[in-house]
C-alpha cells in the first residue's frame, strides 16, 4: 500500500470518527446525558465514585482504614467481617495517610486542600485541621512523636510540623513532586520519593532522587541519585532495615518514540538500594518478553523478607517477587539489568490479576493475607500469599452503576490497548496531568519536532491540539493518532472513544496556589498584569495587536486558540507556527515552549525572544519580568 493511500484511509478514519463522535454528543446535548447512556446504558449522571486508594491496619489488626481518594473520605472497616463501622469526611481528594506510632491518631493529606486531617481512632472524628504545604500527598510522625513530616508535590518540599499543634517548623528541599514516604524500620529515617524528574538540561537524561530525612534532627542527610528515571511512586524497606526498593517509570524519551512492537517507550522497573545490594543502587526491570507491567506505583515486602509485591495500575495486576532469587541474580550479574527483559524470569514467580488501577498494599499481620486497593473497580482485592491467589474481593459501597466519565477514567488509566500492554494515558500525563518530559514522538519524523509535554486539565475548548494544531478536536487526538502513532494495537470503539474525551473534557484544574482566598491581585500582580494587557511600550511606542500578551492569551484559560510565529522554531522543527497553549496553571508545567527548551517562564523572554515576536519584552527589566511572571502565575 503506497504511502499517500495509507494517508488517505488514515484521514478517512479520522472523518469518520469526528463525524461519529459529533453525532454522539449531538444526543448527549439533547436529553442532557451523555452519549454512552443511550446506546448502551451507561449514565451520563455524575456520580461519586470511592475510589479507595490506600489501605491500612490498625496496630491491633481489628480495623481497616480505606482512603477514598473519589468520596474524599476514610472507610473505617472491621478487619475480620469488613463490615463498616464508619465514614468519616475529611478534605478535598485525600492521596495518602498513616497512623502515629501509638495508632491513636490518623493523619491524611488532603491534596487540593492543601490540609491535613487529624482523627482521633478512638473516637473516629476529626479532631483538628492543620494547614501545610501546596498539595500534601503523603505524611509520617516520628516514633518520638515531636514531628510531623508531609511531602508537598507543587511545592516540591517536605513540611516539618509540630506533631502536637500543627505548627509548621521549617521546610526541607525534596526531590521535583514530591509524594510518597516510608520509613526506616527502627524510625531514625524517611525515604520521599517525587513523580516528577528534576528539571535538568535540554534534553538531557531525566534525574529522580530519594530525599532521605533523619528524623531525630529533621534535616536532609542524603539524595540517593537514580539515574535515567522520572517518576517515583511508593517505596518499601524490609523489616531487618537491609533493603529498599522504590516503584519507577524509566522513560525513553530522547530516542524516537517507534514502534512499541520495536522497543517501547517505557520500562518498568525497581530500584533497589540498602545493604543488601551493597549500599548502592540497583534497577531492575519488572518487565519481560512480550509482557508488560505499566505503571508501577505500590511496593510491599513481607515481614519474613521472603517475597516483593508490586501493584501496576496500567496492567492491573500485582508482580510476585522472590527477593532471595532477586539478590542472588543481583550478585552473580553484571549490572545494568533495565534492559534485559529475559531477567525478570529470575526472580518474578507470579503476576496476579486485580481491579482496576490498583494502588496501595497492605500485610495483614500475620503476612498470610495481602490487601490491594483498586481505585477504578471500588474493590479490594485479598491474596492469599501462599498460593498467590486472589481469595475474595471486598466491595467499597458506592455507585453499582458506571457513568460515561468512569469508563472514560478506566479507558484513560488502563495500558490494555496499547500492544502487549505497554502503556496507557496516565503514563505521560500521571494522576490526569503532565509528566514534565519532552519527547521526540514519530508521526513527525524521527529527531523531528521535539514536543513539551503539556497539562491536559481543563483542556475543555482550548481546540486545536497538538503543538502545530495539527489535531482539530479531542477525537482525532485520542482515537485515530493514539492508536496509530502509540498504541500500535486495539482500535477503540466509538463509545470508548466518547468515553474517553468526555472524561478528559471533564478535567477539571487543581486549585491555583498563588491566587488569594478572595482572587485579589498582590502589588506585583497587579502590575504583571498591567504589563501583560499594554498596549504600548515603556518608549511609548505602539505594539501591534498580535504581539500582544493579552491578544493570544486571551479568555479565561488564557489561549485564543490561534497559532503564531513567535520566532521559537528550531533546527529540528517542521513548523514556525505554533498553537496558543492554555495559561491555567502555567507555574506548574516547566519546563516551557513547545520542545521544553525554557526551563522557567523567565527564560521565555530573556534567552529565546530576541527579536521581540514573542511578545514586547526587550524593555522590560529583570524586576518588571518578576511581575510579569508573578501574574501569570495567577492564571
Amino acid at each position: 500500500m503506497s504511502h499517500v493511500l495509507r494517508s488517505r484511509l488514515r484521514a478517512c478514519l479520522a472523518t469518520v470518527l469526528m463525524a461519529t463522535a459529533a453525532v454522539l454528543f449531538a444526543v448527549a446535548l439533547w436529553n442532557g446525558r451523555t452519549a454512552g447512556a443511550v446506546v448502551t446504558g451507561r449514565t451520563g449522571d455524575l456520580l461519586t465514585y470511592p475510589s479507595p486508594l490506600e489501605v491500612l491496619f490498625s496496630p491491633d489488626g481489628g480495623r481497616l482504614y480505606v482512603l477514598c481518594n473519589g468520596s474524599d473520605e476514610v472507610r473505617v472497616l472491621d478487619a475480620a467481617t469488613y463490615a463498616v463501622i464508619k465514614n468519616i469526611e475529611v478534605g478535598r481528594v485525600p492521596r495518602g495517610f498513616s497512623l502515629s506510632p501509638d495508632g491513636k491518631r490518623l493523619f491524611v493529606t488532603n491534596s487540593w486542600d492543601d490540609t491535613l486531617s487529624v482523627i482521633d481512632t478512638g473516637t473516629l472524628d476529626v479532631t483538628a485541621t492543620w494547614h501545610v504545604g501546596a498539595e500534601p500527598s503523603s505524611v509520617m510522625e516520628d516514633r518520638a512523636g515531636r514531628h510531623l513530616f508531609v511531602a508537598n508535590r507543587i511545592s516540591n518540599d517536605v513540611a516539618v510540623l509540630n506533631a502536637q499543634t500543627g505548627a509548621e517548623e521549617k521546610r526541607l528541599v525534596a526531590g521535583r513532586g514530591a509524594s510518597y514516604m516510608t520509613s526506616s524500620p527502627d524510625g531514625s529515617r524517611l525515604y520521599v520519593t517525587h513523580v516528577y524528574p528534576n528539571l535538568a538540561e535540554h534534553r538531557s537524561v531525566p534525574e529522580s532522587e530519594m530525599t532521605v530525612i533523619d528524623t531525630a534532627r529533621a534535616v536532609v542527610v542524603d539524595r540517593i541519585p537514580q539515574h535515567g528515571i522520572a517518576g517515583v511512586f511508593h517505596v518499601a524497606i524490609s523489616a531487618d532495615g537491609r533493603l529498599g526498593a522504590a516503584a519507577d517509570l524509566h522513560p525513553k524519551n530522547l530516542v524516537p518514540l517507534a514502534h512499541l512492537e520495536h522497543g517501547g517507550a517505557f520500562e518498568d522497573t525497581l530500584t533497589l538500594f540498602g545493604a543488601d545490594v551493597g549500599n548502592k543502587t540497583v534497577e531492575v526491570p519488572l518487565d519481560e518478553l512480550e509482557r508488560y507491567v505499566a505503571r508501577p506505583f505500590g511496593v510491599a515486602i513481607s515481614p519474613d523478607k521472603s517475597r516483593m509485591y508490586v501493584t501496576s495500575s496500567g496492567s492491573e495486576i500485582v508482580t510476585v517477587i522472590d527477593v532471595p532469587r532477586l539478590l542472588g541474580y543481583v550478585r552473580t550479574h553484571r549490572a545494568p539489568f533495565v534492559q534485559d527483559l529475559s531477567a525478570s524470569a529470575n526472580y518474578v514467580v507470579a503476576r496476579v490479576a486485580v481491579g482496576r488501577d490498583p494502588r496501595g498494599m497492605a500485610f495483614t499481620h500475620d503476612g498470610r493475607r495481602l490487601l490491594v486497593a483498586n481505585r477504578l473497580s471500588d474493590t479490594i482485592s485479598v491474596i492469599d500469599t501462599r498460593t498467590n491467589r486472589v481469595a475474595s474481593t471486598i466491595e467499597i459501597a458506592g455507585p453499582k452503576q458506571l457513568s460515561v466519565l468512569r469508563y472514560g477514567e478506566q479507558t484513560f488509566y488502563t495500558a490494555r490497548y496499547s500492544f502487549q500492554g505497554q502503556i496507557g494515558c496516565a503514563n505521560c500525563h500521571i494522576d490526569s496531568t503532565f509528566d514534565g518530559l519532552e519527547w521526540d514522538l514519530e508521526p513527525d519524523g524521527f529527531g523531528r519536532d521535539i514536543v513539551d509535554n503539556r497539562l491536559i486539565e481543563d483542556l475543555k475548548d482550548t481546540d486545536p491540539y497538538k503543538w502545530n494544531g495539527g489535531n482539530p478536536n479531542l477525537p482525532t487526538e485520542c482515537g485515530p493518532r493514539t492508536e496509530l502513532y502509540f498504541w500500535r494495537s486495539e482500535n477503540y470503539d466509538d463509545l470508548t472513544l466518547t468515553d474517553l474525551v468526555t472524561y478528559m473534557r471533564s478535567l477539571k484544574p487543581r486549585p491555583n496556589r498563588w491566587k488569594l482566598p478572595g482572587y485579589e491581585l498582590t502589588a506585583a500582580q497587579e502590575r504583571g498584569k498591567e504589563i501583560f494587557e499594554r498596549k504600548v511600550d515603556k518608549f511609548g511606542a505602539p505594539i501591534p495587536l498580535t504581539n500582544r500578551c493579552s491578544y493570544c492569551h486571551s479568555g479565561p484559560k488564557g489561549t485564543n486558540q490561534k497559532s503564531f510565529d513567535v520566532g521559537t522554531k528550531k533546527a529540528t522543527d517542521d513548523y514556525a507556527v505554533m498553537d496558543t497553549p492554555q495559561l491555567r496553571n502555567v507555574a506548574l508545567t516547566a519546563p516551557y515552549l513547545h520542545d521544553g527548551s525554557a526551563a522557567t517562564l523567565e527564560e521565555i523572554w530573556t534567552v529565546y525572544n530576541p527579536a521581540d515576536k514573542h511578545g514586547r519584552t526587550n524593555d522590560l527589566t529583570k524586576d518588571e519580568l518578576n511581575d510579569l511572571i508573578e501574574y501569570l502565575r495567577t492564571r
